[in-house]
């Protein structure tokens, strides 16, 4: 059955990003709030078979918290606080994973398996 996962990487250390807070929403109401692991990984689905629906999303990732806390050097205000990824569930029956590849002033994301 379909699921939603994420997990987030550091690409200046070459780490994963552990303690970084991440919401869900979809229409402007948000469905789950979690934190990433030690592994940057969350430990459950973000959606699961009976929560997985057609539709368009939108992950936001606590960037700019998780950075400070990390000493990257940062501009007043950060370049990146909260960082929006909007993605669709075209199929619910498919597992999506949608990772994110972060520094202070670059990111990327990928539809994953």
């Amino acid at each position: 059955m379909g699921k939603l996962t994420t997990h987030v990487l550091d690409t200046t250390l070459g780490k994963p990003a552990a303690n970084l807070a991440i919401e869900l929403w979809k229409h402007g109401t948000r469905i789950t709030r979690a934190t990433t692991n030690a592994d940057g990984r969350v430990e459950h689905p973000l959606l699961d078979a009976e929560d997985m629906q057609t539709g368009e999303y939108e992950l936001r990732f606590a960037a700019g918290d998780y950075l400070k806390r990390t000493g990257a050097t940062l501009t007043s205000p950060a370049f990146f606080d909260i960082i929006p990824i909007r993605f669709a569930i075209a199929d619910a029956t498919q597992h999506y994973h949608v990772p994110l590849l972060l520094s202070a002033h670059g990111y990327s994301t990928y539809r994953g398996s």
